[in-house]
């Protein structure tokens, strides 16, 4: 009777020989510990996709499938994946439909030049919150001829940024006081709305007031008062005047103001009302109850206006003018 030895094998370590079932069995536990060692990578990439606070994103550019969103998507958006995963066509009804166009041509640049990191658009919420993004995308550069062109990106909640950005530029461009423009930013807007009516060759319109006995108000009421009627004059101002047009206070208790597209006659107009409202504000202190009158100078564009300085040198003298014809009055210059 033969008798038949065991299967052995050669173990590279030691020379002896080995059964195939514990080299069999070596095998099924090293397999389990990488298996181990992927689910921990999967664990620890799943936990860094959590904690990071931007949107990273994968689609198939011909079929527009979306193939990836991250679980900041639902934070950020406050909508689920499950519909935009399902339909690509989600990501549109998320923009603000002021910057849809914006958003989708950007989108297209990244096909011409290959990454494109200046997107900056809006979106709404579920909830109808309004918020800022800053969305980076790139073309797939290890893409094989004939592979799926994939498109990957990267979108950033920027909204509390964005609202700085906006308070820093009101405080820069406001006055304080008046919540109206400032002196400098009035006139970098009003060279621009000249410069546009040289080019179009349409009409323009500057105007420019003072407060009449403005000093007698701060010495007899006080100068909170007079801060008061610096205020509610400013409100006149901007509720008379029409959408589009410039209104800014660019001294003490002179403001200004330029109406594109307006011809001499109707601008006219807007001054006699913007008189007859200030002149009907009523103000009372301690009592006493008074109002106060405006003087106002008017020029128009002409051709001989090379700049916007002309145009506010002849306004400036009309508005002298009223002041010596006897205040509350509006002067075309």
């Amino acid at each position: 009777m033969v008798h038949e030895k065991p299967c052995l094998v050669d173990t590279p370590t030691t020379g002896s020989p080995r059964p195939a079932a514990a080299a069999t069995l070596l095998a099924l536990v090293h397999a389990q510990g990488e298996v181990e060692r992927l689910s921990e990578r999967e664990q620890l990439l799943s936990s860094l996709l959590v904690s990071v606070n931007a949107v990273l994103w994968a689609i198939d550019w011909e079929t527009r499938r979306v193939l990836y969103v991250s679980p900041a998507y639902e934070r950020v958006f406050g909508r689920p994946a499950g519909p935009l995963l399902a339909d690509h066509r989600e990501w549109r009804n998320s923009i603000h439909p002021e910057d849809l166009d914006y958003a989708e041509h950007s989108l297209a640049r990244v096909l011409s030049e290959g990454a494109v990191e200046d997107r900056e658009y809006r979106i709404i919420t579920a909830d109808g919150q309004i918020r800022w993004l800053s969305d980076k995308c790139y073309i797939n550069q290890q893409a094989e001829p004939g592979e799926p062109l994939i498109v990957v990106g990267m979108a950033e909640d920027i909204t509390e940024k964005k609202q700085l950005e906006l308070e820093l530029h009101r405080l820069a461009t406001t006055d304080v006081l008046t919540q109206s423009s400032n002196r400098r930013h009035f006139f970098e807007c009003a060279n621009h709305a000249f410069d546009n009516a040289c080019i179009q060759g349409t009409p323009l319109a500057f105007l420019l007031l003072d407060i009449d006995d403005f000093k007698d108000i701060n010495d007899t009421y006080g100068h909170l008062e007079g801060d008061q009627v610096l205020r509610r004059i400013a409100e006149s101002g901007r509720g008379v005047l029409r959408r589009g047009d410039l209104f800014g206070r660019i001294g003490g208790e002179e403001f200004a103001a330029v109406l594109p597209g307006c011809a001499p006659e109707m601008a006219l107009q807007v001054a006699e009302r913007l008189g007859r409202e200030i002149q009907e504000l009523g103000f009372s202190y301690e009592g006493q109850v008074f109002s106060v009158t405006i003087s106002q100078g008017l020029a128009s564009l002409t051709e001989e206006d090379a700049t916007l300085d002309s145009l506010f040198a002849r306004a400036d003298a009309a508005m002298y003018e009223a002041k010596r014809l006897g205040k509350n009055r509006v002067v075309a210059g």
